[in-house]
C-alpha cells in the first residue's frame, strides 16, 4: 500500500494505471474539455509558466532582483509551495500524465543552459590571472570547504543516513564552498558590470574556481559510485577518460576544421550549428547511459568549441533566446514541483545539521573573500564587498546538483527545499547590496580638468576614438587633420574598434602596441590599417595607437571611459549613427527607451572623465588638406555660441582649427535681449573666453565673429537659417542650451534628440544642409556636478 503522506515524487511504489490520453481536441463546442487532451494542456501549460515567470520578474526588478531569483519563485508559485498546493488546481492543470513532460523539458533547459556557458567560458584567462585573483579563488573556495567539513563531522552523528558517509559529505562541502562561473556570469551581465574592474576580477576569479569546482565534483561522482563497488569508481573513471577523449580529441578537431573553413566574417553554415545543437543531447545521452550524470556533456561539448566568431558566437546568437524565454522557465517550473515549503513544517531537527553546514559554507566564503581582498591586498572597502557579494550568489549550477543529489537519494524533499530556499535568499540578499555599495562610474568622474579649453597650447592634444565600421574612418581621419596637428602639439589618437561581445563570456580588451595579438581580433584591419596611413601622412604630426574592446553593447561606454582615464585624454569622440539622419523619427529608439537602456553615447556623456564630441559626418572633407594645390582649397567652418561650458569648449576646438592655414571661421554668438536671464556667473566666463579669442584673433582675416541678439528660439533658427547663406563645410557647436532659456524658448519640444541637443540636431538636419558635417560638444563633468541637461532644463554647472 502507498503512502499518501509521501510526495508523489518520491513515492517509488506508486502505480497509475489510465487511458492512453488523445492529443487533439475536437473543441469545446462538442462539450470536451480542452485540458483533457495532452496538446492544448501542454500549450496553456507553456503560457501560464512563461507569464508568470516574466510577471514576477517585472515585479521585482525595481528591487534589483536578478532574472535566476524572480523565475525560482515563479516556479515556486506554480509548484506545491503555492497554486499547487491546491489539489484541484494541481490535478486540473498538472496532472500526473503531464507532469513528465514539464520536468523533460526542465532537464533539457539545464542541458542546453551549461552547454551555452561551456561554449562562452573562456579557460585561458587561468593563464592570465594575477597572483590577487588565485589567492581570492584558493582561500574563498578553501576556507569555507574546510569550515564546512569541520561542522559536517562535528554533526555527523545528527545527519540523514545518506548524507553521513564521506562521499555525500564531501559532495555537499565542495560544492557549498565552490564559485560557479556560469552563476556569476549571468548575474553580473544582467548587472551590467562585465567590463567593470570588480566584474572582469569575479569573472577570472570564478574561472579558477570553478575549474577547482569541477575537480571537487568529479572526485565526489567517483566516491559515490564507488560505494560498496570499487569497481564501480573504476568505471566511472574509465568512462570519463573515454568520453573526454572522444569530446577533446575528436569532436574539438573537427570544430576547429569548421572555424579553419568559415570564410572570414561570414557566419558559420547552418547545418554546423544543428548538427553540434543536436550533438549537445547526444553527449547527455551517453553521459547518462555511462553514470557521468547527465549535465557533464553537454558542458565538456560546450567547452570543446572554440568561443567568439565565427563558431561560438553563431551557436549563441541562434540558441540563447529559444533557451531563455522557453527552455529556462521549464527548468525553473522543474525545481519548483520538487519544491514544497509545507515539507519542512516539524523537520527541523532533522534539517538542522545540514543547515549549518550550508550557513558556515556561505558566511565563511563572503568573509573569506572579503579579507583577503580588503586586508592582503589592500583593495578599497566598497570593491572588496562587493567582490565577496558577487563570489557568494547562487543560481542555476547550483540548483543543478541539488537536483542530482535527489536523484542519488542523498537528499528528500524538505533537504531539497531548505537548499533551493536558502540559496534563493542568499541571491536575494547579495544582488541588492552589490548594486548599493559598488558604482563602476564612479572612478570616470574626476575634480580635475581634462578638457580642451584646459589642454596647455604646447602640449600633446589627447583624443580617444571610437569606431564601430570602416564607413566612419575617413570622416575622422579629415577631422583630425583640420584639427592643426603641429611639431610642438601633436595629436596622440587612441583608436578604439568596438565589438559586440558574441559567444564568449569574458569580455577582451586588447592594446595591439603591447600585447599579443588575438586569433579573432587581429589589430591587422582596415580600420586600423586606414588609421596608421594618415599617421604616416601627416608626418608623425598624428600618433595612432590601437586598441580593440570585445564587450556587450550595453557596456562598451565603461572600456570607453576607462581608456579615457588610463591615457589622460582631453576628448573622447564619437561617431553619431547615420541611419537617424536618413529617418530622423528613429532618433530615439522606442525598444530601448522602454527598456531603460541607453545608447553608447548617452552613457558616455553622463560618465565621461573628459570632454565629449560626436561627429555628425556628411563626407565634408572628399580631398585631404595634405594635399590641397597651390591655390590653398579653403574650408569654411561656422561655430554657434550659445554661452555655458559646452560653448566654451566648442570654441576652443574650433580656435585650435582656425591655427590651419586652410580653414576659414565664422563664430556667431547668440546674445538674450536685454540680457534678462542670464546666468551671472557663466555670462562671465563667456565674456572673458570670447574676449580672448577676439584679440587672438583680431588680425586673422580667416576669423570672423558675429554677435546676434534675439528674443526667442524662433529668432534664434532664423539667425542660423541667414549665416547659411555662405556654404560651410562644418558646423561647430556645443551640446547645451546656453546661459539663457530664451535662446530656445519654444524648441524644447521640437528636439527628440538628448545626444545632439537642440541646436546640434537643428543644424544636422537636412534644412540646414544635406553635407555640411557637424561637431557636437561637451564639457567635462566633473565630479559632484549636475549634468547639462538638454531638453527641459536649463541648468548649467559652475566652474
Amino acid at each position: 500500500m502507498v503512502s499518501h503522506d509521501l510526495p508523489r515524487e518520491f513515492e517509488p511504489n506508486r502505480t497509475i494505471c489510465r487511458h492512453p490520453p488523445a492529443t487533439h481536441s475536437p473543441g469545446i463546442f462538442y462539450g470536451q474539455d480542452p485540458l483533457q487532451f495532452s496538446i492544448p494542456l501542454l500549450l496553456l501549460e507553456i503560457s501560464m509558466v512563461i507569464l508568470i515567470t516574466r510577471l514576477v520578474h517585472y515585479l521585482l526588478k525595481p528591487l534589483k532582483q536578478p532574472r535566476i531569483v524572480s523565475e525560482v519563485i515563479g516556479g515556486l508559485i506554480i509548484g506545491p509551495s503555492c497554486l499547487g498546493h491546491n489539489r484541484a488546481f494541481s490535478a486540473y492543470l498538472f496532472p500526473d500524465n503531464s507532469e513528465f513532460v514539464m520536468k523533460t523539458f526542465g532537464v533539457l533547459g539545464f542541458m542546453y543552459f551549461v552547454f551555452l556557458c561551456g561554449v562562452q567560458t573562456d579557460f585561458t584567462v587561468i593563464q592570465k590571472a594575477s597572483k590577487k585573483q588565485w589567492y581570492i579563488a584558493l582561500y574563498g573556495v578553501l576556507i569555507p570547504l574546510s569550515a564546512t567539513l569541520v561542522v559536517a563531522l562535528c554533526l555527523r552523528d545528527t545527519l540523514s543516513e545518506e548524507l553521513q558517509s564521506g562521499s555525500s559529505i564531501w559532495g555537499v562541502a565542495s560544492s557549498l564552498s565552490i564559485t560557479a562561473f556560469p552563476v556569476i556570469y549571468t548575474i553580473i551581465r544582467e548587472f551590467n558590470l562585465l567590463s567593470s574592474d570588480i566584474g572582469r576580477m569575479a569573472l577570472s576569479t570564478a574561472v579558477i574556481s570553478d575549474m577547482i569546482g569541477i575537480n571537487g565534483v568529479t572526485a565526489f561522482e567517483a566516491a559515490k559510485q564507488g560505494e560498496g563497488r570499487p569497481m564501480a569508481a573504476l568505471y566511472y573513471l574509465i568512462s570519463l577518460i573515454v568520453v573526454n577523449a572522444a569530446i577533446f580529441g575528436g569532436v574539438r578537431q573537427l570544430m576547429l576544421w569548421i572555424v579553419q573553413t568559415t570564410p572570414e566574417g561570414k557566419p558559420v553554415e547552418e547545418l554546423y550549428v544543428v548538427l553540434i545543437l543536436v550533438g549537445v543531447a547526444a553527449a547527455g545521452f551517453v553521459c547518462d547511459m555511462t553514470g557521468l550524470a547527465i549535465a557533464n556533456g553537454p558542458l565538456w561539448l560546450g567547452l570543446a568549441v572554440p568561443d567568439g566568431p565565427p563558431l561560438g558566437a553563431t551557436l549563441v546568437e541562434k540558441s540563447e533566446t529559444f533557451l531563455w524565454e522557453i527552455l529556462m522557465p521549464f527548468s525553473y517550473v522543474y525545481i519548483g514541483l520538487y519544491t514544497d515549503v509545507f515539507s519542512l513544517h516539524g523537520k527541523w531537527q532533522s534539517l538542522r545539521p545540514l543547515f549549518y553546514m550550508v550557513a558556515c559554507a556561505y558566511l565563511t566564503k563572503l568573509l573569506a573573500t572579503l579579507l583577503v581582498s580588503r586586508c592582503v591586498y589592500q583593495m578599497p572597502l566598497r570593491d572588496s564587498f562587493a567582490l565577496s557579494l558577487i563570489m557568494s550568489l547562487r543560481g542555476q549550477v547550483e540548483l543543478i546538483l541539488f537536483i542530482h543529489w535527489t536523484d542519488l537519494k542523498m537528499i528528500t524533499q524538505p533537504y531539497f527545499t531548505m537548499l533551493v530556499l536558502t540559496s534563493t535568499a542568499m541571491t536575494a540578499i547579495a544582488s541588492p547590496l552589490i548594486n548599493f555599495v559598488y558604482d563602476p562610474t564612479r572612478p570616470y568622474m574626476l575634480n580635475k580638468r581634462r578638457n580642451i579649453q584646459h589642454n596647455p597650447p604646447n602640449m600633446e592634444f589627447k583624443i580617444v576614438l571610437t569606431v564601430h565600421d570602416e564607413e566612419s574612418v575617413p570622416g575622422f581621419i579629415s577631422l583630425f587633420e583640420v584639427s592643426n596637428p603641429t611639431p610642438s602639439s601633436p595629436l596622440v589618437v587612441f583608436a578604439l574598434r568596438l565589438i559586440e561581445l558574441v559567444g564568449r563570456a569574458t569580455p577582451l580588451f586588447i592594446d595591439h602596441d603591447n600585447q599579443e595579438q588575438n586569433f579573432n581580433y587581429s589589430s591587422i584591419n582596415p580600420i586600423h590599417n586606414a588609421l596608421r596611413c594618415s599617421h604616416d601622412s601627416m608626418c608623425g604630426f598624428i600618433r595612432i595607437h590601437p586598441f580593440t574592446s570585445v564587450s556587450p553593447k550595453r557596456s562598451m561606454y565603461q572600456d570607453i571611459c576607462e581608456l579615457a582615464l588610463t591615457k589622460k585624454a582631453s576628448l573622447i569622440l564619437l561617431p553619431y549613427n547615420k541611419d537617424l539622419l536618413k529617418n530622423p523619427q528613429r532618433s530615439i529608439d522606442a525598444g530601448e527607451q522602454k527598456h531603460g537602456s541607453l545608447s553608447i553615447n548617452s552613457n558616455i556623456f553622463s560618465h565621461a572623465p573628459c570632454s565629449v564630441g560626436v561627429f555628425v559626418d556628411k563626407g565634408f572633407f572628399q580631398k585631404p588638406l595634405s594635399q590641397a594645390n597651390a591655390k590653398s582649397v579653403r574650408h569654411h567652418f561656422a561655430m554657434l555660441f550659445l554661452g555655458g561650458p559646452d560653448s566654451r569648449e566648442a570654441l576652443a576646438y574650433a580656435d585650435r582649427m582656425v591655427g590651419h592655414p586652410d580653414i576659414s571661421l565664422t563664430v556667431v554668438r547668440f546674445l538674450a535681449y536685454d540680457g534678462e536671464g542670464d546666468h551671472v556667473m557663466e555670462k562671465k566666463l563667456d565674456d572673458g573666453l570670447v574676449t580672448w579669442f577676439w584679440v587672438k584673433n583680431e588680425g586673422n582675416r580667416r576669423v570672423i565673429y558675429r554677435e546676434v541678439v534675439v528674443k526667442n528660439g524662433e529668432e534664434t533658427m532664423a539667425a542660423i537659417q541667414s549665416i547659411n547663406d555662405v556654404y560651410y563645410d562644418l558646423w561647430i557647436v556645443g551640446r547645451g542650451n546656453g546661459i539663457n532659456r530664451s535662446l530656445v524658448q519654444g524648441l524644447t519640444t521640437w528636439s527628440d534628440n538628448d545626444e545632439l541637443g537642440i541646436i546640434g540636431e537643428y543644424v544636422s538636419s537636412s534644412d540646414i544642409s544635406a553635407t555640411a558635417s557637424v561637431l557636437v560638444v561637451q564639457q567635462q563633468i566633473l565630479r559632484d556636478q549636475e549634468p547639462v541637461k538638454t531638453k527641459r532644463g536649463f541648468t548649467v554647472p559652475g566652474l
